[in-house]
C-alpha cells in the first residue's frame, strides 16, 4: 500500500452532489467543503481558519463564516485559467497568502503579454498564433510560487504540490493530508466518468498532441500514487480513481492514435516524384494532366497548383510559402515552356494565410484573387478574427487582401471554356471549399487541406489536424466532406500543398470511417450530451476580435451566442470592461432557438471620466447557460490607447 491507499480522509464520497449554493461538507471526509460556483473552490478547515483551493467568482465568500470560517490564511490555485479565480477582486481576507503554478507565472503576471494585437505564429502558447491559454484581464497579486514536490505546511496540515501539466501548461494538483490522512484536489486533469472538462484546453499545437502527450502524462503521474479520494475543479467528486484514472488513460491513448494526423506527416517532405506525373522543362514543375501543373517533390508542403487552358489563360490553385523572385522566375519560365500567356485569378481554397501569402506579387503582376463568400472577410480582416494561420500570422508585411471577385456555394462559372463548380467543402476548418472541374477526361478536385496521404497505403485514412480554434466540429466539418466526396467520386483529389491524390475512392471511405469514428471519441471524452460546447472555443464570440478604439469614441461589436441542441437554451453573458469603457448593453440576455445562432450588438464606448489604460486589454465574456455558471470562458480584445511604447 501507498500512502494514498492506506489511510484516507474517507471513501464515503459517492453520494455527494455538487451542487452550486454554499459551502457543503463532504460526506466522510472530514473538515474539507465544497463550493460550487464557476469551479469546485475547496475549503479545508482547521479551527476557525481555512485554506482555499481555488475561488471561482467568490460570491460564496459571505457564507464561510455558515461553516465557522472566519479567516482564509492561503488561497491556492490549480491553473490559470480565469473561472479558477475570476472572483479574486472580492477577496475580503487582507491576510491571504494567494499561490500560483510557477510554471504559469508569466500568465499570472503579465497576462496581456498572451493577447496579442498583432499575433504571430510562433507567438507562445498559441496555435498558429490563436491563443490556447485563457489568463486573467489582469494581473494577480500573487505572493507565491510553488513548484513540485514543494510543501505548503498548515497548521495541522500538509500539501504537496504536484505539477500536473495537460489542462493547462502548468497545472498543478494538490495533495492535502492530516494526521495520516489524505485527499488528492486535482485541479482540471480529469472529470468523473474518465473523460476530460473540455478538449480546448488542451488543444496546444497544430494536431501534433503536445497537450494530450502531456495530459497522458500527468494521469499517469496520479495513477501510480493509487489516490482514494480526487476532488477535481470540475464536476462531482471523483469515485473509484484507481479504477478511473487506468481508463482514463487508456481513453486518452486510444483518442490520440486517432486524433493524430491520418497520414504520415514527415512523409510531406520526403516523398518522391508521384508515377502519375512527368517532369517539365520548369525547374521544380511536374504535369499532372495535358493542362495541369503542380510542384514536384523537391517544393513539397508549398502552395502552388495551375491549369493552362488552350488559350494560354490559366488559373492557380492556391499560391504560398515560397519567395517572390521564385514566383516571378516561375512565371516567367512557364511562359517560355509550358505556354502560358497570363494568369487570369488565383483561387484561395479556405481562410489559412499560407495560402496567399504571394498576393501583393499576384497583384502586381495583375493576377486577381477569387474565393467563396464565407471566406471573404477572414482574408481581407484577418485580426478581427480569433483563428489559426490567419494572413497577419505570416510576417510578410501586410494584414488582409482585397478579394477581387466572390463566389457563393453551388456557383457553377465557365473560364475558358471549362465549368467550374464551387461548393462549401468544411474538414479542417469550417471556411473551406471544393472547386472541381473535367479536364482531360478526368474529374478533378481541389481540396485544400482537408486530406492529405498516399490512397494506396491502406494504413492511411488521409485526415489533416484536427483543431478546434478552426471552427471545426467535425460532423460539422470532416463528416461532411467525407459525405460530399463520396458522393462526387472524383477521379483525382489536388489536395494543397503540392499533394496528388489518385485513384482515392478507397481512401475516401477510411475517411468518412475515421469521421465517425473521431466524433465518438469526442462525445465518450468529453461529459456534455452536447459535447460541441466542450469542443467549440467559440460558441460565444466576439466581432471584430480586436476593436479598436484609439481613433474613435465608439465601436460597434457583435457577440453571437450559439445553441448546438435540439431545443431552445437561455443564456447570460456579461462583458467585464476594463477602466475607461462602456458597454451597451453590458449584459446580453436572450434565448436562442434550438441549432441556431444569435447575434447580439454591443456598442463599445470610451468614457473619458476614467482613465484608459495603454495597450491591449482583455475583455472576458461571463457565460451563464440554462442556469449552470461557466464563467469567463471567452474573451476579445480592445485598445483605447497605444502602447507607450509607439508613443516614444
Amino acid at each position: 500500500m501507498n500512502r494514498f491507499t492506506s489511510t484516507i480522509i474517507g471513501v464515503l464520497i459517492t453520494s455527494v452532489t455538487v451542487a452550486r449554493g454554499g459551502w457543503k461538507p463532504l460526506t466522510g471526509i472530514s473538515d474539507i467543503y465544497v463550493s460550487t460556483t464557476t469551479c469546485n473552490s475547496y475549503a479545508i478547515k482547521q479551527g476557525d481558519s481555512a485554506v482555499l483551493v481555488d475561488l471561482g467568482d467568490a460570491s460564496d465568500l459571505q457564507s464561510l463564516a455558515t461553516i465557522g470560517i472566519q479567516k482564509v490564511d492561503h488561497l491556492l490555485l490549480t491553473g490559470h485559467h480565469r473561472e479558477l479565480h475570476q472572483g479574486i477582486g472580492q477577496m475580503t481576507f487582507p491576510n491571504c497568502e494567494i499561490a500560483a503554478p510557477e510554471a504559469e507565472r508569466d500568465l499570472f503576471e503579465s497576462p496581456t503579454q498572451f493577447r496579442k494585437w498583432h499575433p504571430k505564429l510562433g507567438d507562445r502558447h498559441t496555435v498558429h498564433g490563436a491563443s490556447y491559454v485563457r489568463p486573467p484581464a489582469t494581473s494577480l497579486p500573487v505572493k507565491r510560487w510553488l513548484k513540485d514536490g514543494e510543501i505548503v505546511s498548515w497548521r495541522e496540515w500538509r500539501i504537496e504540490c504536484i505539477s500536473t501539466p495537460g489542462h493547462s501548461p502548468g497545472g498543478m494538483s494538490y495533495q492535502v493530508s492530516r494526521n495520516n490522512k489524505s485527499a488528492l484536489l486535482s485541479g482540471g486533469l480529469m472529470h468523473d466518468g474518465a473523460r476530460m472538462p473540455n478538449w480546448f484546453d488542451t488543444e496546444w499545437d497544430y494536431g501534433f498532441a503536445k497537450g494530450i502527450d502531456a495530459l497522458i502524462a500527468s494521469v499517469e503521474k496520479l495513477s501510480a500514487l493509487g489516490p482514494s479520494v480526487m476532488l477535481p475543479s470540475f464536476g462531482p467528486p471523483i469515485e473509484s480513481p484507481n479504477e478511473q484514472l487506468p481508463r482514463y488513460i487508456a481513453r486518452l491513448k486510444e483518442f490520440r492514435a486517432d486524433y493524430v494526423r491520418g497520414y504520415p506527416v514527415d512523409s510531406l517532405s520526403k516523398r518522391s516524384m508521384h508515377p502519375a506525373v512527368k517532369a517539365t522543362a520548369v525547374p521544380n514543375v511536374v504535369q499532372v494532366t495535358p493542362h495541369l501543373y503542380m510542384f514536384g517533390p523537391e517544393m513539397a508542403g508549398k502552395n502552388f497548383a495551375i491549369f493552362i487552358a488552350d488559350s494560354g489563360h490559366a488559373l492557380l490553385l492556391d499560391c504560398g510559402l515560397f519567395p517572390r523572385l521564385m514566383f516571378q522566375k516561375l512565371v516567367s519560365d512557364m511562359k517560355q515552356h509550358l505556354g502560358l500567356k497570363q494568369i487570369d485569378a488565383c483561387w484561395i481554397s479556405h481562410m489559412h494565410g499560407d495560402h496567399f501569402t504571394l498576393a501583393p506579387a499576384m497583384k502586381e503582376m495583375g493576377i486577381k484573387l477569387w474565393t467563396m463568400d464565407t471566406i471573404v472577410d477572414k482574408c481581407e480582416k484577418p485580426r478581427a478574427y480569433d483563428y489559426p494561420a490567419m494572413i497577419v500570422a505570416y510576417g510578410d508585411g501586410f494584414d488582409g487582401t482585397t478579394i477581387d471577385r466572390v463566389f457563393k456555394s453551388g456557383d457553377v462559372v465557365n473560364w475558358e471554356g471549362y465549368d467550374l463548380h464551387i461548393d462549401w467543402m468544411p474538414g479542417q476548418t469550417k471556411f473551406g471549399n471544393a472547386l472541381w472541374l473535367e479536364l482531360d477526361g478526368q474529374k478533378i478536385v481541389f481540396t485544400g487541406d482537408n486530406l492529405f496521404g498516399d490512397p494506396t497505403d491502406i494504413k492511411q485514412d488521409g485526415h489533416e489536424c484536427v483543431v478546434a480554434r478552426n471552427n471545426a466540429l467535425i460532423d460539422e466539418g470532416y463528416l461532411i466532406a467525407a459525405r460530399y466526396l463520396r458522393q462526387l467520386k472524383p477521379d483525382i483529389i489536388m489536395g494543397a500543398h503540392s499533394v496528388l491524390m489518385t485513384q482515392p475512392q478507397a481512401f475516401i471511405d477510411r475517411y468518412h470511417a475515421w469521421s465517425l469514428r473521431m466524433i465518438g471519441r469526442f462525445k465518450e471524452l468529453l461529459p456534455d450530451s452536447d459535447y460541441a460546447y466542450l469542443f467549440d472555443p467559440f460558441w460565444v464570440q466576439a466581432y471584430p476580435y480586436r476593436a479598436d478604439l484609439t481613433k474613435t469614441r465608439s465601436q460597434a461589436v457583435q457577440i453571437t451566442v450559439r445553441n448546438f441542441r435540439d431545443h431552445p437554451q437561455r443564456h447570460e453573458v456579461t462583458l467585464k470592461l476594463p477602466s475607461g469603457l462602456r458597454a451597451l448593453p453590458a449584459t446580453l440576455k436572450g434565448t436562442v432557438a434550438a441549432k441556431s445562432s444569435q447575434t447580439y450588438p454591443v456598442e463599445i464606448r470610451v468614457d473619458t471620466s476614467e482613465p484608459q489604460l495603454p495597450g491591449v486589454q482583455v475583455v472576458p465574456l461571463d457565460i451563464t447557460l440554462d442556469g449552470k455558471r461557466y464563467g469567463e470562458w471567452f474573451d476579445f480584445l480592445v485598445m483605447t490607447k497605444e502602447p507607450e511604447s509607439n508613443l516614444k
